[in-house]
């Protein structure tokens, strides 16, 4: 099942995708947001709320919203694929692979919506593009085992962790370039956990203009999901609708030589199998 976030008529909502139109399961359920459904009870009648539903407007044209709006915690693994590490030290950054995995935290109003663009600011031209599975969590828990993590999983989706690589390398921490506003794109829905098999192997792909820039897959992960769900969690109390960004193969613009960054009119697809294509034009910040 496709589960996805959305205005309609002016209001927010979430709902899911039914052929090639949506339903509204925030009106049939009277619950705010799609967290809030999975939160819920009524997760588990999700199927028959979606047998039931009448489709309320077509996908296309659809104002998108991310699927998860305002997540309590967006949680990003750094280098988190062998490839993406090979390309960072060939690129003349030492780094060496950790025990545990390196995270830092994006805010809210730093994503965007599928269709919507991502501004490139004022203060740099290096915004670069990174492809990544979003994991978002389904069932509260702290200190979760690998071995129930996957028990603690909602749903995947499509996320571009866009970067503003100056930024980024400032200072020894990352975040103050991760997390300008409207810079990660995220969606344009979200499957359900049911739909893929714990540690599938997906391909991921990252498009500019049509040409492929990114091409890998989440096998090459150097943490796996469970162990990024059971190191985030003995942080903090995961929740549902908190995502988890794992990480992004190699093929990033920084590590170009010349180095290549995304620019205004430029259009970005993220793709991943068994998910979907998230796609977001790319502007300037007025």
């Amino acid at each position: 099942m496709k589960l996805l976030s959305f205005r309609l008529a002016g209001r927010e909502t979430w709902g899911a995708v039914k052929g090639d139109a949506v339903v509204d399961l925030g009106a049939v359920t009277g619950l705010a947001t799609l967290a809030d459904f999975i939160a819920s009870p009524r997760w588990a009648e999700r199927d028959a709320l979606l047998a039931a539903a009448t489709p309320v407007a077509p996908l296309a044209g659809l104002d998108y919203l991310p699927p998860i709006p305002r997540p309590e915690k967006i949680v990003c693994a750094v280098r988190n694929y062998m490839d993406h590490h090979q390309e960072v030290i060939a690129a003349g950054m030492h780094r060496e692979l950790s025990e545990e995995p390196p995270i830092f935290l994006r805010v809210w109003r730093s994503q965007v919506a599928h269709g919507k663009p991502i501004v490139r600011p004022q203060v740099s031209d290096s915004l670069d593009w990174e492809a990544e599975l979003a994991v978002i969590i389904g069932k509260e828990g702290r200190c979760i085992p690998e071995a129930r993590a996957y028990e603690h999983v909602a749903g995947y989706s499509a996320y571009n962790d866009g970067s503003i690589r100056e930024w980024q390398f400032h200072a020894k921490q990352i975040a103050s370039g991760k997390n300008f506003e409207s810079t990660g794109g995220f969606g344009p829905w979200m499957v359900t956990a049911d739909e893929i098999e714990p540690g599938r192997q997906l391909k991921i792909e990252t498009r500019i203009n049509g040409e492929v820039l990114q091409s890998g897959h989440t096998g090459h992960m150097i943490f796996s999901i469970p162990k990024l769900i059971a190191y985030a969690s003995t942080i903090f109390t995961l929740v549902p609708g908190d995502v988890i960004i794992t990480g992004t193969p190699a093929g990033v613009g920084w590590s170009r030589k010349p180095p290549r960054f995304m620019k205004p009119g430029d259009v970005c697809e993220v793709q991943i199998e068994g998910i979907g294509t998230l796609v977001n034009p790319i502007v300037q910040q007025a």
